[in-house]
């Protein structure tokens, strides 16, 4: 059995320092990458009125401090219903240090949940970097109970109980499948085929879309909206993806379908920064 690795006090908060950066960059290159169907990028604000770029970056900044307390109280810990209801009140404090960066606007409440988790599992394996191993750490998190937790029901809770669908509860307690089983193999074939960074990612938002069942899309355009989604984002990927001119083609059909149907993928697209957040990982020197 190996033994897991020692580190100082200061060590560890090193740790979290650059787990925090990553997760918060990581948003950041979500929230930038363009053109994503329907969803905040570098070039507006999507189908959101009350969204811009510059929001996105500032709520994403306002959630390293909620990061760096997650890595920090969940190095080298096991997942038990203590610590579970830990990282919720981490959460919810971090939920209210982003309404407040924006003014009341919510931005990133399921980045928070997603990406939250993630940081949370690398430091309980303390700065373990494989994705799978990560990925499931997460999921054991997500399957334990917060009594704490507040009994409220969002628009994507909602979304999932009237059109019986999973939503980001789910996605986190069964590993993050979208992530792990569509998105990264996406990202990771894309660059083999000689897509830029950006083409690549664009394509794993593709591949997330093309089988996540949106709440966001759910609640804003309902069922034949998030056909469209799903469809349109196949499409993509059936062309070749995004490197390909009828890729972007069909790219740039699906984002003006979303438009008309004021629809935003941003469960997609907190999934995607969880991607990337994954992809990176490897990255870190620890």
């Amino acid at each position: 059995m190996s033994r897991q690795p020692q580190f100082s006090q200061a060590g560890i908060e090193l740790k979290a320092e650059k787990l925090a950066a990553l997760a918060t960059r990581c948003l950041i290159d979500e929230a930038r990458l363009s053109p994503k169907p329907g969803l905040v990028d570098s070039r507006g604000n999507g189908a959101h009125l009350d969204l811009s770029l510059a929001l996105m970056e500032r709520s994403a900044h306002s959630l390293t401090h909620t990061f760096y307390a997650l890595a920090l109280h969940c190095w080298n810990r096991p997942a038990d219903v203590a610590l579970r209801q830990l990282v919720g009140r981490l959460g919810r404090e971090g939920e209210q240090a982003m309404m407040q960066a924006t003014g009341g606007v919510n931005t990133h409440r399921g980045a928070i949940w997603a990406m939250g988790l993630l940081v949370s599992a690398c430091a309980m394996l303390a700065g373990e970097r494989e994705p799978a191993r990560v990925a499931e750490k997460a999921a054991q998190l997500a399957r334990l109970p917060d009594d704490a937790a507040p009994k409220m029901f969002s628009k994507g809770l909602r979304a999932t109980q009237r059109y019986r669908v999973p939503g980001a509860r789910e996605e986190a307690q069964q590993g993050f499948p979208h992530v792990m089983q569509l998105a990264l193999p996406q990202l990771q074939q894309s660059r083999r085929e000689g897509a830029s960074e950006t083409q690549a990612q664009l394509d794993a938002l593709m591949a997330i879309m093309s089988s996540l069942s949106d709440t966001c899309v759910l609640s804003r355009a309902g069922e034949a909206g998030l056909r469209t989604m799903q469809q349109g984002a196949r499409a993509v990927l059936a062309a070749g993806g995004t490197k390909s001119l009828a890729g972007e083609q069909a790219l740039r059909w699906l984002d003006a379908e979303m438009l008309a149907r004021n629809a935003s993928p941003g469960g997609a697209a907190d999934l995607l920064a969880a991607t990337l957040f994954t992809d990176r990982l490897g990255d870190l020197t620890f």
